[in-house]
């Protein structure tokens, strides 16, 4: 059962209206009605890659699920990475466990949802974009998780317009990601799901389970076609989140992904993904910079881990994470101020307030923790003078 677009009913002013329209036309014209992958300063998966998914479409000869782009094979390929017979090279989206991405892949194609755990910082969303863009060539069937995310986010909402014009109809009905990704047989996503309230939450039981969603107000539902399913990210370290309830758990296939395994591995991480979003910027290639790169992770590894790189000197931990998503942030905002107040190359300088912000959370028991790692390892460490006298600088 297919729902239509939903057409908005001026009940307004004519007035209120033709300065509605207006607003629109420029809109549309200072964008170009759309904005296209190449100006967008954070394109989706299926725009970034499309010459990738192409690639791997036409050199794709395995059998594909219902209404899927690629075969299970070629999406865990685009997820992977590799270079496929006619030399093109496919990038690697995760650094991680082939095995991980194969079961995830795999769970998609049953009729089970997915839900990505680990975390924060594990790539969890990186991973979900990318597997839906790979499924379903769209990426963009989403309902981020909060704490206010209310139950039409996830079922249907109204068009009160039409709702008071003409009382109930499917014209006045306003479809959720899910509800379109079910109608349509496609990927939707949802993000961060536990910080949804748990009464929201619960109101996926239904469509996961039965594969249906009731509209009670009609007498009618909406049934999933095939090629539909759900990716889901959740961690259970920040604050702020609910627990799933059991039957919602037992919906989905979990799938962990843990933080990189090794130093390497977390530095081939960053450095590409700084790389890709630094061309985003216009920033400055910086391969000067992978030393600060490799010092950055082995700062966030040590004080993460609660012991040094040799094992012989225990730490304290801050009370943040630190990710490999903000040692990213911390390397792409040192790479703008050499860019920008520097003279192009990444130096310690550049990062140590980064690094301060990331560790330093709580100002009273993180600092003590930040002044104590500086001392007695930074300062001691060979060929780290100019990072201990940066990071001094700032923690002044």
């Amino acid at each position: 059962m297919t729902v239509p677009e939903t057409t908005t009913t001026a009940t307004t002013a004519s007035a209120t209206a033709t300065s509605a329209t207006a607003t629109s036309a420029a809109i549309g014209e200072a964008s170009g009605a759309e904005t296209s992958g190449a100006e967008a300063l954070r394109p989706h998966a299926e725009d970034a890659f499309a010459d990738e998914l192409k690639a791997l479409a036409a050199a794709d000869d395995r059998p594909r699920p219902a209404r899927w782009r690629l075969s299970p094979w070629a999406v865990a390929t685009y997820l992977q990475g590799g270079t496929l017979p006619d030399g093109t090279v496919i990038t690697p989206k995760y650094v991680g466990p082939r095995r991980l991405i194969e079961v995830a892949v795999t769970t998609l194609a049953t009729d089970r949802a997915l839900l990505l755990l680990g975390v924060p910082g594990t790539a969890k969303t990186w991973v979900s974009e990318h597997l839906a863009a790979a499924v379903s060539g769209d990426s963009t069937l989403l309902v981020q998780g909060t704490a206010g995310t209310p139950e039409e986010a996830v079922r249907y909402g109204w068009n009160y317009a039409q709702l008071l014009a003409h009382g109930p109809s499917r014209d006045a009905l306003v479809p959720s990601p899910l509800m379109r990704a079910m109608a349509d047989g496609m990927t939707a996503r949802v993000e961060e799901l536990t910080r949804i309230p748990a009464d929201v939450q619960d109101s996926l039981i239904t469509i996961l389970s039965e594969k249906t969603l009731p509209i009670p107000e009609l007498g009618q539902e909406v049934q999933a076609v095939r090629g539909f399913n759900v990716i889901a990210t959740a961690n259970d370290r920040d604050r702020g989140v609910n627990e799933l309830s059991s039957a919602l758990r037992r919906r989905f296939n979990t799938v962990v992904l843990p933080l990189p395994a090794t130093p390497d591995a977390e530095v081939d991480i960053v450095s590409r993904r700084v790389d890709q979003i630094g061309r985003s910027l216009d920033l400055p290639a910086a391969p000067e910079g992978l030393a600060e790169i490799r010092r950055v992770v082995t700062v966030f590894r040590e004080l993460r881990d609660g012991v040094t790189t040799d094992g012989r000197t225990k730490l304290k931990s801050p009370s943040g994470t630190l990710s490999t998503a903000e040692a990213i942030s911390v390397v792409t905002n040192g790479l703008a101020l050499a860019a920008h107040f520097g003279d192009g190359i990444l130096r310690p300088g550049d990062v140590a307030a980064g690094i301060l912000g990331a560790v330093v959370r709580d100002p009273a028991a993180d600092r003590v923790v930040w002044q104590e790692y500086l001392e007695t390892v930074v300062r001691e460490r060979d060929g780290w003078k100019d990072f201990y006298r940066a990071c001094r600088e700032v923690s002044v």
